[in-house]
């Protein structure tokens, strides 16, 4: 009996992520021209081994006229400002970043300077591992004409056991209209890699001295917009940008290392999630009949949600209970970090 209402729970999420499927905001495939003013804002600390791509993909976007590129070099020692001025040229306008203040994380303060010097209608927020379509920035400006803050999700490409979690959940367990809607700030998702914000919504949310000492500053940001009463969205940006987060296993356990712990609200929140997804993905597969419809309703959700991001499902979708177990191994991992004091994201703590 515990099986079946398993599988009755797993396959009324996928319906629910069909639904959101079918909701998710959408660009333009051919964007209008925009007159207003525009900034991207690209923050880099050792970034010389990938931020090329990334670079020459913003001196090549169309569409928007009145844009400046915005880079800020965060104290880097690989020479990364050096690749940008030879890159870019009079393209982007290079910064040099203030040292850290107290009570700041690395990433927001990047962003607030960035901010701070940018003279725009639009910021658009992107990082180095992002490349984005000639088209992008322009159909995220038309994407802001419903919302203030929209984050247009790029594809994950690369380890494709267990970011492809990162659309699937959001898809699975967020309602995006009821999101949209409520002013509650804890309704509330956005990614970093590729975001944009009206410069006046980001402004009266109070920018990223608001959320200065957040690890998932970019959610954060979108709950100080919603505080702010502005609207907030996601949309499928797999047309507009692709992301390699990390490049290899290494890099994505430090990652989810340094930020999973503060995904949950507390140990206890953690716990809960943990447990949810295991009861319903993991546990039910030995029980039977029961436990193959729990196992087909979680591969048709992942399947459902790649195929409205742009990702691969096959076989990628199969594999989706082993991918919950590697998810709960990483949330102990960065718990464990967090607890020995062992958190850090280049050379920097994070606390």
């Amino acid at each position: 009996m515990i099986g079946w209402i398993a599988a009755g729970a797993v396959a009324a999420l996928t319906v629910h992520a069909g639904v959101n499927a079918m909701l998710l905001r959408r660009p333009p495939a051919r964007p209008p021209a925009t007159d207003r003013r525009v900034a991207v804002l690209l923050p880099l600390r050792d970034e010389a081994h990938r931020v090329e791509p990334c670079l020459r993909a913003l001196l090549a976007q169309r569409g928007v006229p009145n844009l400046q590129i915005l880079v800020l070099d965060d104290g880097s020692t690989d020479g990364t400002a050096d690749l940008v001025r030879s890159i870019a040229g009079d393209g982007a306008r290079l910064l040099t970043g203030a040292p850290l203040p107290a009570g700041w994380l690395g990433k927001p303060y990047a962003c607030s300077q960035l901010a701070a010097e940018a003279d725009a209608d639009i910021l658009v927020f992107v990082d180095a591992d992002v490349v984005l379509a000639p088209h992008a920035v322009a159909a995220a400006v038309a994407l802001l004409d419903e919302v203030d803050l929209i984050s247009p999700y790029p594809k994950i490409i690369g380890q494709r056991l267990v970011q492809p979690l990162l659309q699937w959940s959001w898809l699975t367990f967020l309602p995006l209209r009821a999101m949209e809607r409520s002013r509650r700030p804890s309704l509330a998702a956005a990614g970093g890699q590729f975001l944009a914000v009206k410069a006046d919504a980001y402004a009266k949310a109070g920018g990223h001295a608001a959320v200065r000492d957040r690890v998932l500053e970019d959610i954060e940001l979108a709950r100080a917009v919603k505080r702010a009463g502005g609207r907030i969205a996601l949309a499928d940006g797999s047309a507009l940008a692709t992301c390699r987060m990390y490049a290899s296993w290494r890099e994505l356990v430090d990652g989810y290392g340094k930020s999973l712990w503060a995904s949950f609200g507390s140990p206890a929140g953690a716990v809960a999630v943990v447990t949810l997804l295991v009861a319903l993905y993991l546990l039910p597969l030995a029980a039977g009949p029961a436990g193959l419809a729990c196992y087909l309703a979680g591969v048709a959700g992942r399947a459902v949600t790649a195929r409205a991001t742009g990702s691969r499902w096959f076989p990628d979708a199969l594999a989706h209970p082993v991918s919950i177990a590697v998810f709960a191994l990483l949330v102990a991992v960065s718990f464990r970090r967090r607890h020995r004091g062992e958190l850090s994201w280049k050379g920097r703590p994070v606390e």
